[in-house]
Formats: C-alpha cells, structure tokens, sequence
C-alpha cells in the first residue's frame, strides 16, 4: 500500500495509504466517543457468559446437554463438580459487569469495590437455581400439555425454541434481579439469536409459560405474565410510546410494556402494547389482534372475519367468498 516519494524531489516521502486511513480511523475515534472502548479496563466477556449459561443449563437439565452417562450413583458428584466448577466463574464475570458499570461511572477504585458485591451475589445467584429448575419444570410440562404435537418431555426439552428462549430468560432474569442486567441481557440476546424469540430479562413471568413455534416473539423489559399464559409465533408484548424529557431523551424506568393474566391465550401475530395495557385471565386474543387497550377476564378478542376475492388464474370466474368458505 505505499506510493513513490513525492514528486518534487524534495526527499520526504510521501504518506502511505496505510499510514493515511491509519490516521482518519484514529481521528475519528478521538473525535467522536460513541462506539469506541479506550483507557478503560473492565469489560465482560460474551464468550464466557455462554459458557457459563451452557453450564447452568446443564444443571438444569442433567442429562440433556452436557455429560450424557449419568446415573443415580453419579449423579451428585457430578452436580457437586458442576457447582465448583461453576462458582468463580460466574463470579468473575459478576465483578467485570460490576466493575464496568462503576468504571462508566467514574468511580476511582472500582475493582477493590466490586469483587466482594460479586462474591455476594454469586451465593445468592446459585441460591436460587433449585427454585428456577422448579419454574422450568412446569414450563416444560406446560408446552407438552399445550401443543398435541409433542411425542414426550425428552422432545420439549431437545428440540423446541421456545422452551429454550424461556429457560434462558429464567436464568437471566435471576441475574437482572440481582442488579447484573449487561450479564443478563447477554444471555437473552444468545437466546434470541438461536431461536428468533426476544425475551428481555427484566419481565417478570409466572411459572408454566408455554411460547409455541417461538419466531417473532417479543417481550418487552416491564412485561408481566401471569400463569399459565400461551403465546404463538410472532406475538408482541410492546410499548405503546416512548415517553421524552424536555430535552427529548427517552425517560426510563417507567412500565412500559402490558400485562396478560393467569391462563390467557395469545395467537400468532397478535400485539398487545402499552404499559397500561391489561389481557384479563382466561381471556383469548386472535391471530393479527392490534390491541392498546384493556380487556377483562375471560373475553375473546378477534378481529371481524375478512372478505376474500377468489378467481381462476385466468381471471375467469371472479366470486366473493369468505375466509371460511375457502
């Protein structure tokens, strides 16, 4: 990438082209501080956080995703090496979250302030894995009850998305719970990307939540689902507005996004938005429903049953159907 001296013959060379994009990169880096990480030092890894959310669903499907020889007389000791194994490394990964939220902020001495907090909060974090299991276990049970495809619990588990997506959120929420969000919001984004469903950990979600097919689903931060709730494909639980400050920034914090009751059905394609927004229990919503406001218990929302045009492909025969009559 270099070019002759220069032309007058002056004996300086000329700048290379490398040596010219080197210098407009590290211009624009200095000029502008958005998208860039320079002179700081803590970062978490994304690499290790799956890592670590490979290992937890390990433990909470023993016998699934990780080692596939276990029995009852190994069972513990393998669980009890998982645990070990487990513990600093969750904890390491805490305090770099910790300590690049703090470094954001410009505290001075942000690591000697933030691994004890990481030590606490992994005790607590791996406190609560046998209730999230618990949650878990009834998720799997509710997708095989709700979805007469499904031969067995050992197919749920293995081969739907939607179990996944939700069990990821379980585990991360836990997390976000804790004050850990980047940790947690790794470990959705990992789960968004393998199976199209985008949960974001700080809903709250009540135990038996069966999300069929998965794709396109969308739950927003200050989601609340009740029990027993069922969503298909392409549903989104979303905002209504962003509300702004004077200055136009975003306000956050605010609950932004609906809440769907004990026992509702949501069918593909249905969104519900608006933090005020409230699906009673037991209530149905249809396939495409565009809903922004509430409906109480046990009501059935669809929309009116189009009219379709049908003809021959050679335009002969044109008649008025409805969607039924097809």
């Amino acid at each position: 990438m270099s070019v002759p001296a220069n032309a007058a013959g002056d004996g300086l060379a000329a700048p290379t082209a490398l040596e010219e994009l080197t210098a407009s990169l590290v211009e624009s880096y200095r000029a502008d501080p958005r998208a860039r990480r320079i002179s700081r030092r803590f970062l978490p890894s994304r690499e290790a956080i799956v890592e670590i959310l490979e290992a937890i669903l390990d433990l909470m499907y023993p016998g699934y995703f990780g080692r596939r020889d276990l029995s009852h007389e190994t069972l513990k000791e393998h669980v009890s090496q998982q645990l070990v194994a487990l513990a600093p490394n969750i904890e390491r990964e805490i305090e770099h979250c910790l300590c690049y939220g703090r470094e954001r902020e410009g505290a001075p001495n942000a690591a000697r302030e933030c691994a004890p907090r990481a030590h606490v909060l992994t005790q607590l974090f791996m406190s609560r894995l046998p209730q999230i299991r618990a949650l878990l276990v009834r998720d799997v049970q509710a997708a095989f009850d709700g979805d007469p495809a499904a031969t067995d619990l050992d197919e749920v588990i293995l081969a739907y998305p939607g179990l996944l997506a939700v069990s990821v959120y379980r585990i991360a929420h836990a997390l976000y719970d804790l004050g850990v969000p980047m940790m947690a919001r790794i470990m959705t984004e990992w789960a968004h990307s393998r199976t199209g469903c985008d949960i974001h950990p700080g809903a709250r979600i009540g135990a038996g939540l069966f999300i069929d097919h998965a794709t396109g689903v969308v739950i927003g931060e200050t989601t609340e689902i009740g029990e027993g709730v069922k969503l298909y494909q392409g549903v989104t639980l979303g905002a209504l507005s962003f509300p702004r400050d004077p200055a136009g920034q975003i306000i956050r914090g605010r609950k932004r996004h609906p809440t769907v009751e004990d026992g509702a059905t949501l069918y593909a394609n249905a969104t519900v938005l608006g933090g005020d927004t409230v699906v009673g229990a037991g209530s149905v919503i249809g396939g495409s429903v565009f809903l922004t406001r509430s409906v109480p218990p046990r009501s059935r929302v669809s929309l009116k049953e189009p009219d379709l045009r049908v003809a021959t492909r050679d335009g002969v025969g044109d008649a008025e159907a409805s969607y039924f009559d097809i």
